[in-house]
């Protein structure tokens, strides 16, 4: 069977199964749940993906909400598509969980893909695998499912996000959470303030000292915290005050330098103060976004096939997410396409209206299509894999 011959056959599919896969969207959307309480999406997921003969492995990794499914033999390329399906919380009168960031959608194109790769098994060797990936939006299981292995027999990786606008370069900062619990002696702050080790003098001068070390830090640095805890009361000396920061840089390693500048900042402030200084990390640390050039090539290529035009050549705005230290681990294709004419911003509640709309529903269709296109290229063609491989191996 020819390649044209064959997407002719994957646009058969995803006509046949359209209605099965955006009723994925559709549960996810209207089930809600935050990050690693993703007990219903999940599973409906998995259930979907048994009923297409998928072997599965729930939960994966002793993580309660994610998954493997996997179709296919050992002869060929590994082909992994990664599901997202955690809310954000917050959203209406009631400040319930929402899906403003259309993890939904991205859950049904990345199950669509599988499911239609899987009917056109024959057609090649290899193997379709579908990571259900928590918690995007907080711990960002990814990191963990990167250091449990998950992603040691993975030859490439495939993964969308709804945007205002058709965006292939898509950047995120590499990023570390840094608490800092300073522990002093209270005391009279009137009468006997001499007798005291003022912990709220330690975490005001930790940020005066990363207020003073950003001038000598490259222009790609991001550096922002708060106060968690400024003591009991005006008079009485603090014993106990901790803050919390997010340090980010465009590459991981230069990353590495500035976070342990920071901690610096805060072992200098207990120095000064006298307080004894216990430094946590409250959070998984993200590595920077590597997107693939050879799969992004491919991608564009059948983005543009199935009808996707006009797309932006200025960089995305970077924030930071855990399919940035995927991309240190097997090749990765990440991107976004637009929806609402710029009209709603992800995360806000106005792109509720758009994140499982008609034509968020016409866009999961297309992007299974460029998937399916993308993948079966990497299946039958070794040369093209090959060039995958080499490009990964010279990430720094």
């Amino acid at each position: 069977m020819g390649e044209k011959m064959i997407q002719e056959k994957i646009d058969q599919l995803v006509k046949m199964y359209q209605t099965e896969i955006e009723s994925i969207s559709d549960y996810i959307f209207n089930h809600p749940e935050l990050g690693c309480q993703e007990y219903k999406s999940s599973k409906f997921m998995v259930d979907v993906l048994k009923k297409h003969n998928f072997k599965i492995e729930y939960p994966y990794l002793e993580i309660d909400t994610s998954f493997r499914a996997e179709f296919g033999d050992e002869e060929g390329p590994v082909i992994a598509f990664l599901a997202e399906y955690d809310a954000l919380p917050g959203y209406g009168e009631e400040k319930k969980p929402a899906h403003a960031c259309g993890h939904n959608w991205i859950a049904a194109t990345t199950v669509g893909a599988g499911i239609v790769l899987s009917k056109i098994k024959d057609a090649f060797k290899g193997k379709i695998v579908v990571v259900g990936t928590p918690a995007e939006e907080t711990v960002g299981s990814k990191v963990d499912l990167v250091n449990r292995g998950a992603f040691k027999d993975i030859n490439a990786v495939f993964q969308m996000h709804l945007y205002e606008e058709n965006n292939l370069r898509a950047k995120a900062l590499a990023m570390d959470s840094w608490e800092f619990e300073f522990v002093g002696k209270a005391s009279h702050a009137a009468s006997y303030p001499f007798d005291g080790i003022n912990a709220l003098d330690a975490v005001n001068l930790t940020f005066a000292g990363i207020s003073a070390l950003r001038q000598q830090l490259k222009p790609d640095v991001r550096i922002h915290g708060i106060i968690t805890k400024g003591g009991e009361a005006a008079n009485i000396i603090p014993d106990y005050c901790s803050c919390k920061f997010y340090v980010r840089a465009e590459k991981r390693s230069y990353l590495d330098i500035v976070s342990e500048k920071v901690k610096n900042c805060a072992r200098g402030a207990a120095l000064m103060t006298g307080a004894k200084l216990k430094i946590n990390q409250f959070e998984n640390s993200y590595d920077d976004l590597v997107v693939n050039k050879a799969l992004l090539e491919i991608t564009r290529k059948n983005l543009e096939n199935v009808g996707f035009k006009n797309f932006s050549e200025r960089d995305e705005i970077p924030g930071s997410t855990d399919i940035g230290n995927v991309s240190y681990a097997a090749p990765t294709m990440y991107g976004n396409i637009g929806i609402a004419d710029g009209k709603a911003k992800v995360h806000e509640e106005e792109f509720l209206q758009y994140a499982n709309s008609k034509e968020a529903k016409e866009k999961i269709r297309m992007v299974v299509r460029a998937f399916a296109y993308s993948a079966l290229e990497l299946f039958k063609n070794e040369e093209l894999m090959n060039q995958v491989q080499e490009e990964f191996e010279k990430i720094e």
